[in-house]
């Protein structure tokens, strides 16, 4: 049963930065500069997600606001339905009560002082009525007029923004998946050649970790684990496989030295860290290395990117814990993180 993992990469980014992002150029002239600007699109894209992603929940929120709204369009529009129906009533009542008769014929017609001045009450009355509603019905159309036009103006921006989000997401992981493609390339000659390129120095962001110990990867799919059958393996699987894209930057679960580096054969390009206790780490089918033998490496550092190379049929990290540096010796990676209080889920 496939579980997995997602950690969102905590990089800050703009939207202008974005385009920035999106028209940077791929370095393909040496092996460091290709692997370098696999690493730093594989944050670019981690960028571009996390922004395509913010500007769809706040699209999700302006549906939200803009259902507020059009139930505040309708119910003003019931209003103002309503103050027509009493501008109609007012006249009625107005021609009723001769509100249209010119004051001369009131004043001939009335059969005493007190009916004409209550005549002319009630007719100044109904026409202050019908004034202030028209006023008040003007208002309210011109509200709605008003917040109809903000709302679409929201929708007009908010669409505009997303599909831009959308545009410079897409062209960065286009070039990602071309570079992705030319580093296995150039891992696969490698290992043809049975000759590793050496160390590519990749650029880091700082990291700040407070345990001892970190899964290998930082954002995964688990895969095969330890101890599972398959037409591949000559007995048992002997690591935790970790399905994730090429280019991905592997780093050291612990503290400790490189122990080999080394190109050829099925784990096609590895990397094992020897750690305090007598343990040692395993990190095959790389695409590129980022130490060299002998260095000394801290907890969570990039020490390669992932790959396909070796015996592989997909792009994944193979991930083993042994008790000696060679093959034969492996324990269960996943308890063996477990007990140092990591889990891979």
């Amino acid at each position: 049963m496939r579980s997995s993992r997602r950690h969102p990469l905590l990089v800050p980014a703009l939207l202008c930065a974005l385009a920035v992002l999106a028209a940077r150029p791929t370095d393909s002239d040496s092996e460091s500069g290709l692997s370098a600007q696999v690493a730093q699109l594989y944050q670019d894209a981690a960028v571009a997600t996390q922004q395509y992603e913010a500007g769809r929940r706040e699209a999700e929120t302006q549906r939200a606001r803009a259902r507020r709204l059009e139930g505040l369009l309708d119910r003003q529009r019931r209003e103002i339905a309503v103050l027509h129906e009493d501008l109609g009533r007012i006249a009625r009542a107005q021609y009723r009560s001769g509100g249209d008769m010119p004051a001369t014929a009131q004043i001939i017609l009335a059969n005493s002082p007190d009916e004409l001045m209550r005549g002319q009450h009630v007719f100044s009355r109904t026409n202050l009525a019908v004034t202030n509603a028209i006023e008040k019905s003007l208002r309210a159309e011109a509200k709605l007029a008003a917040d109809e036009e903000k709302a679409a103006a929201a929708w007009r921006d908010l669409d505009q923004r997303n599909a831009e989000l959308a545009e410079m997401k897409k062209d960065i992981e286009r070039k990602l998946e071309e570079a992705r493609w030319q580093l296995q390339g150039r891992a696969d000659a490698s290992v043809a050649a049975g000759s590793c390129r050496g160390a590519v120095r990749l650029d880091q962001p700082e990291t700040h970790f407070s345990s001892r110990w970190v899964a290998p990867l930082e954002t995964y799919e688990l895969s095969a684990s330890y101890g599972s059958g398959g037409e591949r393996w000559a007995r048992r699987h002997t690591g935790q496989d970790f399905a994730v894209p090429i280019g991905t930057p592997v780093r050291a679960v612990g503290a400790g030295r490189v122990a080999r580096v080394s190109c050829g054969g099925p784990f096609g390009i590895e990397v094992v860290l020897e750690h305090a206790g007598g343990y040692y780490t395993q990190y095959a089918h790389l695409a590129a290395v980022a130490v060299d033998q002998g260095e000394r490496v801290s907890v969570g550092q990039w020490i390669g990117q992932s790959g396909t190379s070796g015996n592989s049929t997909g792009p994944h990290l193979h991930f083993e814990v042994r008790v000696t540096p060679e093959s034969g010796s492996a324990v269960d990676p996943a308890a063996w993180l477990a007990a140092r209080e990591v889990d891979l889920g």
